[in-house]
């Protein structure tokens, strides 16, 4: 059975990413579902092989931090599909990784990026940072939730925990954590929409083997739009074995054009209308 750890063990464990997470909302005053963000954006980047960016800033200046955040935010933006002006980049985040990084890859890792964002966000900035938030943000009650809202993930809930709880697994999610590729990735997460021309029928099993040379093995299943006999299917949703396929596929656009036995096929990101 694995042991419990203490919200004070925690803490401990995550010191500095809570003391630059404090200078964000605190000394600078920056938006705090933005700020979530933020450090959700450099704990994705650690887990890609950018080791010990939080590290590197506990010592400098309050203006390289903050102008560290600003470049994080330019990132979120082109994840929003709302990329900067051409010229903008991320020179000093580039410097104190002393490694190559553009605005680009983020937007040809679109859908990577929010899916492993959306992880640390919900499993671990939303239970180090409670305490923090509770000083910056309205009083709503000691034990209320707070409810913030992102335009690139939506609803933020944060949930106070005491101090006392001992409900942390030392072997799960927040201790020591090292989350794989697909880690929380829903079935939407990992689907595409597929449209097809009328008057040039394409079969489910031209789909498989189309995305399947091209690709690998990654189509998990396909589900064409059901129709009477005597009509073609206009559309179908195809679900991928990982989320890093739909960026494989899309390279940074938001519809990508196919060609199979001579008929097109169009696919886009799947999104639920009730989204």
């Amino acid at each position: 059975m694995a042991s419990m750890i203490s919200l004070e063990e925690l803490h401990l464990y995550h010191k500095i990413d809570r003391d630059i997470f404090s200078r964000l909302v605190t000394k600078f005053n920056r938006d705090p579902a933005e700020s979530l963000l933020v450090m959700a954006l450099w704990l994705w980047l650690e887990d890609k092989n950018y080791p010990n960016i939080v590290v590197k800033m506990v010592g400098l200046s309050d203006a390289l931090v903050g102008a560290l955040a600003n470049e994080a935010v330019l990132c979120l933006k082109c994840l929003e599909s709302n990329p900067p002006r051409a010229a903008a980049g991320i020179p000093l985040t580039a410097a104190l990784m002393e490694r190559d990084i553009s605005l680009q890859m983020f937007t040809q890792n679109r859908f990577s990026a929010i899916t492993g964002m959306k992880n640390f966000l919900n499993n671990i900035c939303c239970h180090i940072f409670t305490d923090i938030l509770q000083h910056v943000l309205p009083p709503a009650g000691a034990n209320s939730q707070a409810n913030l809202n992102h335009p690139l993930v939506g609803a933020i809930t944060v949930v106070p925990t005491p101090m006392s709880s001992t409900g942390f697994s030392a072997g799960g999610l927040l201790w020591d954590w090292q989350p794989a590729d697909d880690h929380g990735a829903s079935e939407d997460d990992r689907t595409m929409f597929l449209t097809f021309s009328r008057g040039f029928p394409v079969l489910e099993e031209e789909v498989k083997e189309l995305f399947t040379e091209l690709f690998g093995d990654c189509v998990e299943s396909v589900q064409m739009e059901t129709v009477p006999s005597s009509e073609q299917p206009l559309y179908a949703r195809m679900v991928l074995r990982s989320v890093t396929f739909v960026d494989r596929m899309l390279k940074g656009r938001r519809i990508s054009k196919f060609r199979v036995n001579g008929k097109h096929i169009w696919a886009r990101k799947y999104e639920r209308r009730d989204q």
